[in-house]
């Protein structure tokens, strides 16, 4: 049996998972004057580092490879835009809020811009930047990094009591469960976090996808694959009628159906498929004003053919689906066009629809919804309520949100208050 506990006066604390909310956990814990231990199974492919680990891997890629660390807004309106258990996270969210975090990681040496929506992202547009200031943290406070599998969590009487990892067994005081979820799963997001509290006795939500693209069978996203509509309506309806998302937005259209960042938001609304998606077109203009506008156009082009009018009101790639569903004659002359095909047309405009049957897999979603139970997690400490010793951290917890920067504050925050919790009783926190 292996034993980490070289240093008796300090706490021993292993923290599995490297990404976003184990490396944060770590510094935490380690300024805290705890031994710290990250387990990341993640390799990289550059021979030359030193531990062999690829620390941050999901953290790289995300906002599209420039990482939106936080939202910067205040408690309150964080939370309502956190879908599921919002309340579990007050507390930690009110220690350690987005100012907090911008504050961390400008000290850490990434300047940081807020943009469009209180979206938070480094002056250099690098997630590299954010993950290089991390590690080299975490180097500086001496924080060890094993480049091997934890296969199981060790418990003695209800009591952790270290983590058995290239099976080997290590001796810990606490350990910090940060896996994540089972999203982006190449990005080394594999579930293990869930088989291992299962196996001492914890509650694991079943993980869906959020944020994540939906699929549609109407031949329209494959017609217009690749077409991207920068400020267009988007209403998702059930087949009742109801409403269950509507915002303004950017979507784009793809061979399976339909992506952008509406459509992400969207996804974590909606619990059952199919539903409907109403797009408008021409958000700008109300009914009376786009029919006039159309009454222009068509003034201008009356002795074409109506599948030759709209070019002018709409992209290339949609003017030959808009025309189909029209019902009017594509050959018919556009001064011939009736008012009422006109009208119709209009309507068609401001309500275009598609059926979407449901979401893409989830390891192509951003975040995983589900996971550890919240009921079984002090929500003051992130620690379990069934084994001592045992602390959560990031998307491994029942909780997740928007885009916009939220996921990440979530796992900082709650990284933040699982690692001083496990770190007390070292140094200043005895």
């Amino acid at each position: 049996m292996m034993s980490s506990k070289s240093i008796p006066d300090k706490k021993q604390i292993a923290i599995i998972g490297g990404g976003a909310s184990g490396l944060v956990a770590a510094i935490f814990a380690a300024q805290s004057g705890a031994a710290v231990t990250i387990f990341e199974h993640n390799r990289h492919s550059r021979i030359s580092e030193k531990t062999g680990a690829f620390l941050g891997k999901k953290l790289r890629i995300t906002g599209k490879g420039r990482c939106n660390l936080t939202n910067l807004c205040g408690v309150e309106e964080f939370l309502r835009n956190v879908p599921r258990n919002p309340k579990f996270l007050y507390k930690a969210l009110t220690e350690f809020t987005p100012s907090d975090t911008m504050e961390f990681f400008e000290e850490l040496g990434v300047p940081l811009k807020v943009e469009r929506g209180n979206r938070v992202f480094p002056v250099s547009d690098k997630a590299i930047d954010v993950v290089s200031a991390l590690e080299k943290r975490v180097k500086a406070l001496g924080v060890k990094v094993e480049n091997i599998a934890v296969t199981e969590i060790t418990a003695d009487s209800g009591k952790v009591t270290g983590v058995i990892a290239g099976g080997k067994q290590y001796c810990f005081d606490n350990v910090i469960l940060c896996t994540g979820g089972v999203s982006y799963s190449a990005c080394g997001s594999t579930g293990d976090g869930y088989t291992f509290t299962k196996k001492l006795g914890h509650t694991v939500v079943d993980p869906k996808p959020s944020l994540v693209p939906l699929e549609s069978d109407d031949e329209v996203c494959n017609e217009c694959m690749g077409l991207t509509l920068k400020n267009t309506g988007c209403e998702f309806r059930n087949s009742n009628g109801k409403v269950l998302y509507s915002e303004q937005g950017e979507l784009l259209f793809a061979h399976f159906g339909v992506t952008g960042p509406v459509v992400l938001s969207a996804s974590a609304h909606i619990a059952a498929y199919p539903v409907v998606l109403s797009l408008d077109l021409k958000p700008a203009l109300d009914f009376e004003k786009l029919d006039k506008r159309i009454i222009r156009d068509f003034e201008d082009n009356k002795n074409k053919e109506f599948k030759n009018s709209l070019g002018a009101l709409l992209p290339s790639a949609l003017v030959s689906p808009v025309v189909k569903r029209s019902g009017i004659d594509p050959e018919k002359r556009v001064n011939e066009v009736t008012r009422e095909e006109r009208r119709a047309l209009v309507g068609l405009l401001k309500s275009f629809e598609i059926v979407v049957k449901g979401t893409r897999p989830i390891n192509e979603a951003v975040i995983t919804s589900g996971g550890i139970s919240v009921k079984e997690i002090n929500p003051t400490k992130m620690q379990s309520k069934l084994v001592e010793g045992l602390f959560f951290a990031g998307e491994i917890i029942d909780c997740d949100a928007y885009t916009g920067g939220f996921n990440l504050q979530i796992a900082f925050s709650t990284a933040r208050i699982a690692a001083l919790s496990a770190a007390k009783g070292a140094n200043q926190y005895e």
